[in-house]
């Protein structure tokens, strides 16, 4: 099996490489979704987050869920805005939430591997938006940077519900810069030229890794 990592910067079309790529049969998993899942009351990593982030530090960081029944017991919930706030502006609080949500993203992204190796795919993808910055590119056989110019991107990005540029510019300092990525990737699909484009791309890419002797993949 060869397991392909796609990686991009924001508002580049990872998402939208992901769902080609699932048209055309290689399942994808997607850290990002994991990541939610995480960040949701009693998922397996509520408690270690609660640990790391406890109330009476951060506040500003928890909800609560209010019922109308009196007898049922209100929960708390996680505001991803106000977290996010805290760890985009501060390395060690950002490394923090990663030591907790990391583990459970590979376990996640693992158990998908062994899934679709014993449905006999060929090819896996794993969507990690970090996929650099974080070394997992050495767990994957192959990367794949999805990449666009600036001005695409940019449109892109601020067109999203309460982004600002400053938010947007902040993103981008936290993140590998585009062209490294690309320098780095195995494959580069651009995503601004248009679908039918991006489609005979991923095929023409696809037809290149099955072409590969399975003793190519890492």
């Amino acid at each position: 099996m060869i397991i392909l990592g796609i990686t991009g910067s924001i508002g580049m079309g990872k998402s939208t490489i992901g769902s080609m790529l699932e048209y055309l049969g290689v399942p994808v998993h997607e850290s990002d979704h994991t990541v939610r899942e995480m960040l949701q009351y009693e998922s397996p990593a509520w408690y270690a987050l609660a640990a790391e982030f406890p109330y009476f530090s951060y506040p500003q960081i928890y909800g609560k869920h209010h019922f109308f029944n009196p007898f049922k017991e209100s929960k708390r919930y996680l505001k991803r805005e106000a977290l996010a706030q805290i760890v985009f502006n501060d390395d060690k609080e950002r490394k923090k939430l990663e030591s907790v949500l990391h583990p459970f993203v590979r376990q996640a992204q693992s158990e998908f591997i062994k899934k679709h190796r014993t449905l006999g795919k060929q090819i896996v993808a794993l969507d990690i938006p970090l996929l650099f910055e974080t070394g997992a590119d050495l767990r994957v056989d192959y990367s794949l940077v999805v990449t666009a110019p600036p001005f695409i991107q940019a449109s892109r990005v601020l067109s999203r519900p309460k982004m600002t540029a400053e938010k947007f510019e902040g993103i981008l300092q936290s993140q590998m810069p585009d062209g490294e990525k690309v320098a780095r990737a195995d494959f580069v699909i651009h995503s601004g030229l248009g679908r039918a484009y991006t489609m005979k791309e991923l095929k023409k890419m696809l037809h290149a890794l099955r072409a590969k002797p399975e003793e190519d993949a890492a």
